[in-house]
């Protein structure tokens, strides 16, 4: 019998102040990758190269995120490759 899995939310924290722009322009465009990677493997992605731009700008209307840029693509891509 196979049992239901509950999905703990985890607590947003405030991110730290002080920090140049960069740093909270690229930790949110990792954060957009990293959930646009997640989506794309599980539809069934699984391969880098078959996740072109095109593939991964779908997949942010799909899930309601705004279009990504080329670099959160290859960005994407990189967490794909990884996994």
């Amino acid at each position: 019998m196979a049992t239901a899995t509950t999905i703990q939310h985890v607590k947003k924290k405030p991110l730290p102040a002080g920090l140049p722009r960069e740093w909270y322009e690229s930790h949110n465009r990792r954060l957009k990758a990293m959930r646009l990677a997640i989506s794309l493997l599980d539809s069934g992605t699984y391969d880098a190269r078959r996740a072109t731009n095109r593939k991964i700008r779908t997949m942010a209307v799909r899930t309601g995120i705004h279009r990504p840029s080329n670099v959160t693509c290859k960005m994407v891509r990189t967490f794909i490759q990884e996994a």
